[in-house]
C-alpha cells in the first residue's frame, strides 16, 4: 500500500513539473504572411544580438523583446540566446556606445507581442507557448 502512494505521488509530481515546464516553453513568432517556417538557434542569436538585420534568405527583420523584468524575457534570453539580464545589459550597454547597434523594440507581455507580430510583416518576437493564437505563426527552431 505504501508503495502505491509512492507511486501515485510520483507521478502525480511528474505530470504537474510536465504541465509547468509546457507552460513556460518560449516560442518564436512571426507574421502569418513570413514565408519561414523555420530558423536555426544560430541566426536567432545574431538577430537580436543585433549582428544580422535580415531573416534567412533575405528580408529586413524588426525583432521585438517581451519587458526586461518579466519571466519570458529571462527565459528567452537564457535558454536560446545564452545571455543573463545583467550580461546583455552590459553586452548592449557597450554596442550603444559605441555605434554598433540598437536593442530590439519592447512590447509590453505576450497580448501586446501577439498584436504587434500579427501587424507587423517583419516582425520577430517570442512569446509563452499557451499565448499563441492563430494571428502569428510560430518558427521551428533547428
Amino acid at each position: 500500500m505504501k508503495t502505491y502512494v509512492s507511486t501515485l505521488m510520483l507521478m502525480a509530481v511528474l505530470i504537474f513539473a510536465a504541465t509547468a515546464a509546457q507552460a513556460d516553453e518560449v516560442v518564436l513568432i512571426v507574421n502569418p504572411a513570413n514565408p519561414l517556417s523555420e530558423m536555426t538557434l544560430k541566426n536567432v542569436k545574431k538577430i537580436y544580438l543585433g549582428k544580422n538585420k535580415f531573416f534567412p534568405g533575405g528580408g529586413k527583420v524588426i525583432p521585438a523583446d517581451q519587458p526586461e523584468k518579466s519571466t519570458v524575457r529571462k527565459i528567452f534570453y537564457e535558454v536560446m540566446i545564452g545571455k543573463s539580464a545583467s550580461r546583455l545589459k552590459a553586452y548592449w550597454s557597450k554596442r550603444i556606445f559605441t555605434g554598433k547597434g540598437t536593442p530590439p523594440i519592447v512590447k509590453k507581455g505576450d497580448e501586446a507581442m501577439l498584436a504587434w507580430v500579427a501587424e507587423q510583416p517583419l516582425a520577430l518576437g517570442y512569446v509563452y507557448r499557451n499565448s499563441v493564437n492563430d494571428s502569428v505563426k510560430v518558427l521551428n527552431l533547428k
